[in-house]
């Protein structure tokens, strides 16, 4: 989808719908919280891309990680994160971007990714996110990248999704990325279906 497609498709979901009500939601993010914790410090500088509306920020905040930013292409999803975190007092970079575009500032220790780079369908879109991604992550970073399993759904929010494991998911992260662990997790919606899901953590080389 083209960015300003892409935009409007998502702030009308997000503005829609309630907080539960989207196929994604999880009042405890795991196991994206649980990675995050074996891999990063509390100075770690984490983005969550495609971040949204979720409560990993919340979760990151209360186990005191103190160098988050949460990247997403709909600001009425960040706001309404934002929103909910208002007055807590933590810090957070806010960052309204279409990742395939988006000119990082900075490198960031840890890259999550639970669900965005499955919308990838076109190899065009999946070159821009894996540019930006050399960009973004540190020599020696870690990326956490969720998507769909083989069996998953091929679709979500009712757009098309490249499905994948761990094996396919390096192949296309290429050189430079080994594969430091993968997991299944089956993601049961709010109305109670089964989505299968693989995340996988890759640690990017030193030297690149």
């Amino acid at each position: 989808m083209e960015e300003e497609a892409s935009q409007l498709h998502w702030n009308a979901t997000y503005e829609s719908k309630r907080e539960d009500g989207v196929s994604w939601f999880q009042d405890i993010p795991e196991p994206s919280l649980s990675l995050i914790k074996e891999i990063a410090e509390r100075g770690s500088a984490i983005v969550d891309v495609g971040g949204g509306a979720s409560r990993l920020v919340d979760k990151l905040q209360e186990q005191h990680f103190e160098d988050v930013a949460v990247l997403d292409l709909s600001a009425a999803a960040l706001a309404a994160a934002r929103g909910r975190l208002a007055g807590t007092g933590g810090h957070v970079d806010w960052i309204v971007a279409d990742i395939r575009a988006w000119s990082p500032r900075r490198l960031y220790d840890v890259w999550h990714d639970r669900a965005a780079f499955h919308f990838m369908v076109d190899e065009a879109d999946r070159d821009a996110y894996l540019f930006t991604l050399r960009r973004a992550l540190a020599p020696n970073g870690h990326a956490i990248i969720a998507t769909f399993a083989l069996d998953g759904p091929e679709k979500c929010s009712g757009l098309p999704v490249q499905r994948y494991d761990a094996s396919t998911l390096a192949q296309v992260l290429g050189a430079g990325f080994a594969l430091v662990r993968t997991i299944d997790h089956l993601h049961v919606t709010p109305w109670g279906s089964s989505q299968p899901f693989q995340f996988s953590v890759f640690r990017r080389a030193p030297d690149m």
